[in-house]
């Protein structure tokens, strides 16, 4: 009866169209006339890698289905005492793990959001501590980056506007790779330090914060900008204490008339390359806008933790004394703060996406 109910398992079901599926992809992969196709082999080999983790614990289901049908036939026709006992243990330790992959399984085939596979545009601004909060912006700008180069991304720095000791009082970056918004998009809001600045000469522990808004490249086809909507003003780039960058007007700063949304670009020497990376950033803002409101709108609905949208809500602390990272969405702890500063956020930013599956599911 067991083994004819999980057969009608919808999950089981989709998980068998899902391998299925991938077995075909991998198969178009090899074909000629796909790795012919530049923009075919591209989306071919994204939707066999957005199966894999699917296909993996599928595969591990399945496998696990025919084990406990095994272990219970032998409950129920061996005579052998031991191998009863032995056969009733198995068969706890795999339902406990079917339990906890059954749930994985529902989590990855909840519908994914179409942006996730968007380049991010991540925005980082000192906040309050002053120098250290400047010091702190440019720590979790290391962060990311040491991320992203653990995933084989690509970092491209659109503006930086230098504190002092090293830090930034603003850092503006985009992050290309798989996923790379879906991963990065639950970073948005306020993260906290709580440490000993090296500015601090009696050793007092101080509280400083940093703002980081992680919006979704937006493409002209998502958002239409008008001439007349905007305002174009150029000037000279300057760097640390006011040095010349360059002796030109090549730096550019937008102003949507509408929004008062303001972009400022200067990374570039040609005045053309900064006007048109500040219209990509002004663009994915005013997509932000609208991502915004849309979970600002299905967390009062549903009660979210996870990516309300709202970027004042403090996230996360980083405490120093304690080597301790806590996001506070999750009422998630980690004693691993050098590690995760040096860019390993693997089970922090798993375990928001499982939270924010969860949230989704059970809306």
């Amino acid at each position: 009866m067991a083994s004819t109910a999980r057969t009608l398992d919808p999950v089981r079901e989709r998980v068998r169209e899902a391998l299925e599926r991938r077995e075909t992809l991998a198969a178009l992969l090899a074909d000629p006339g796909v790795l012919a196709d530049p923009e075919r082999l591209r989306q071919v080999a994204r939707e066999h890698a957005e199966l894999e983790e699917l296909a993996n614990a599928g595969a591990r289901l399945l496998k696990l289905d025919a084990q406990l049908e095994q272990a219970r036939e032998v409950m129920r026709t061996e005579r052998d005492s031991e191998l009863v006992a032995l056969a009733g243990a198995e068969v706890h330790a795999v339902e406990r793990e079917l339990a906890e992959l059954e749930e994985r399984c529902r989590e990855l085939l909840a519908p994914r959001d179409p942006l996730d596979d968007r380049a991010a545009v991540v925005e980082i601004r000192a906040g309050t501590g002053g120098d250290e909060a400047a010091l702190f912006a440019a720590d979790l700008f290391r962060m990311y980056t040491r991320y992203a180069e653990s995933r084989g991304w690509n970092v491209e720095l659109l503006s930086r506007h230098e504190g002092i000791l090293g830090g930034a009082k603003e850092v503006v970056f985009t992050v290309r790779g798989p996923n790379a918004y879906g991963d990065l998009r639950y970073e948005s809001g306020v993260h906290r330090v709580q440490r000993v600045p090296v500015t601090e000469s009696q050793g007092r522990i101080h509280t400083s914060a940093a703002s980081v808004a992680v919006l979704p490249e937006a493409e002209e086809v998502d958002v239409e900008i008008k001439p007349e909507e905007v305002r174009v003003d150029v000037f000279r780039s300057s760097g640390p204490g006011g040095q010349s960058v360059n002796t030109t007007d090549s730096a550019v700063r937008i102003t949507h008339l509408s929004t008062g949304i303001v972009v400022t670009c200067q990374d570039e020497r040609s005045q053309h390359k900064n006007k048109a990376k500040a219209m990509k950033l002004l663009r994915s803002r005013l997509l932000d806008v609208k991502v915004a409101e849309q979970e600002a709108a299905r967390a009062r609905e549903r009660r979210l933790q996870v990516g309300t949208g709202d970027r004042s809500v403090k996230i996360r602390t980083y405490n120093f004394p304690q080597n301790r990272v806590t996001d506070h969405r999750i009422n998630l702890t980690l004693y691993r703060l050098g590690e995760i500063l040096d860019g390993d956020l693997s089970e922090l930013l798993s375990q928001l996406r499982i939270a924010r599956r969860r949230e989704r599911l059970s809306a």
